[in-house]
């Protein structure tokens, strides 16, 4: 049945419980479509045969099941740690690396059925913007192999628009999620931060980092969260969660106020993205919105900010990688610092170690006050800024890229403008905001363009409401790469 790969998740739960198609169907198919794809290079490690094992388990509980995504395929991100499931971080420097432990989110979606094909690539370590900083090579973009996926969840995009899998799961650090799913032509979100747990998410910036989904549709972003949202007590910073979002969902927007932020739609924005993204407000409009445009001038200061508090993070959190414990060590050294110095040159890719440096610098006496402790006050300053914006208007409307998706080793080749490519992305991490990332168009060459949406703190549901109801009256959602020859 390959009509099933254009369903929607939602879509597939729904047949599966009614018994109109079998789990181990769904399974072989994404298998089938896994290889049809390989050169795309979304998959790290690929768990098929447990895929079926557990597909042949649910299958005796599907008609009774009460879960909208029982048995239903998708696949993880390789920083979200998998119980005896290879997770690397897409690093030479975790190697075989096998978790003991399953990350909650992975724990809440085995609750629910959901049957995982493997782990996904992604940026080393999730930093970069491309998935090229994979140690495994990089992952192309369904739409044009010659171009970048997005990253860091890139894998994730990738995989979900050429069909492999209904659903998965990213992490976004800076954009991850949302970016990867514009380029990609994809629904992706950030929840607040907090929603999701982060146990066993492999850290990479720890007061940034957040869980979410990539799906075909707004519908089945909400029904992931419903199931990964909610208090862990692993985790200090996760938050309390109730009702279901996917249940809430009705497309109802009228009298909501869409603010219109002219600093993100300045010079720097390329055209068709600029009339891709105003276009969304269009329809919202028709649907009841009211258009509210306002300065935001604290635009300009948002990525350096991001950039030396992510490094610092990055710096503290990778150096329990020293090949001492687990993960790949250097095969000759003479001492422990030796050792640490070989394992971690050899083992952590350029992009890693550029990150790495940077942070301890700015974390360093007598930079600290000049960097990083003036980087945290223009953070507070930032996440003001967003309090006074929500004050006039419910969300926020915004490009999520300033051009679609590059060609592979553009960006490798020019660092501080792939850096720059996250500018419309960071502020939502360092205010903690969710936001939320769907496709609104294509540009001349076919690439598609992703619209942001962005709410207050704990502001979920109108994020995901107002992406329903721009899904009810488009179908950029349904459109998928054709098929191409190698991909």
């Amino acid at each position: 049945m390959k009509e099933m790969q254009t369903w929607t998740a939602l879509q597939l739960g729904a047949a599966i419980r009614k018994g109109e198609v079998s789990i181990e169907e769904t399974v072989l198919s994404a298998l089938e479509r896994i290889e049809e794809t390989a050169a795309l290079n979304s998959f790290l490690t690929r768990t098929g045969e447990q895929a079926l094992e557990r597909a042949r388990a649910l299958q005796a509980g599907a008609k009774g099941a009460d879960a909208p995504l029982y048995g239903v395929p998708m696949a993880i991100k390789d920083n979200i740690c998998t119980r005896g499931v290879r997770t690397t971080c897409a690093s030479k420097i975790l190697g075989d690396f096998e978790p003991p432990y399953d990350a909650t989110a992975v724990e809440r979606l085995e609750g629910a059925g959901a049957v995982c094909l493997g782990k996904l690539n992604m940026d080393e370590f999730a930093m970069g913007s491309t998935t090229e900083t994979s140690f495994y090579g990089p992952t192309r973009n369904p739409w044009d192999p010659e171009r970048v996926p997005g990253g860091s969840s890139g894998g994730a995009a990738a995989a979900v628009a050429s069909r492999v899998c209904w659903y998965a799961l990213g992490s976004d650090t800076g954009g991850s999620i949302r970016q990867p799913a514009s380029y990609c032509g994809v629904t992706g979100i950030k929840p607040t931060y907090g929603a999701v747990s982060r146990y066993g998410l492999i850290a990479y910036a720890s007061s940034l980092d957040q869980i979410g989904p990539l799906a075909q549709d707004a519908a089945d972003c909400a029904a992931v969260l419903d199931v990964i949202c909610g208090r862990d007590p692993r985790d200090s910073t996760s938050l309390g969660f109730q009702g279901s979002l996917l249940e809430s969902l009705n497309g109802e927007i009228r009298g909501m106020k869409i603010g219109i932020p002219t600093d993100c739609f300045g010079d720097g924005l390329d055209s068709e993205v600029r009339r891709a993204v105003l276009r969304v407000a269009d329809v919202l409009k028709v649907r009841g919105a009211e258009l509210v445009e306002f300065d935001f001038p604290v635009m300009q200061y948002v990525v350096p900010t991001y950039y030396m508090i992510a490094a610092a993070e990055a710096s503290s959190n990778l150096s329990r990688f020293d090949g001492v414990k687990y993960g790949w060590r250097a095969p000759d050294y003479e001492d422990l610092t030796d050792l640490y110095c070989k394992t971690r040159t050899q083992g952590f890719g350029p992009e890693v170690k550029r990150r790495i440096l940077l942070g301890t610098f700015v974390l360093s006496s007598g930079y600290y006050d000049a960097c990083y402790k003036k980087a945290l006050q223009v953070k507070g300053i930032i996440k003001e800024a967003f309090d006074e914006a929500f004050g006039r208007c419910d969300l926020m409307l915004t490009p999520v890229a300033p051009a679609t998706a590059p060609r592979l080793e553009e960006s490798l080749s020019a660092p501080l403008q792939m850096y720059l490519s996250d500018i419309y992305t960071v502020s939502v991490n360092l205010a903690g905001l969710p936001g939320l990332s769907m496709p609104c168009g294509f540009d001349a060459k076919g690439m598609p363009i992703g619209a942001q949406l962005i709410g207050p703190a704990l502001g979920t549901f109108p994020v995901l409401n107002a992406a329903h109801a721009f899904q009810l009256e488009t179908d950029y959602h349904k459109q998928s790469p054709k098929e191409r020859e190698g991909c």
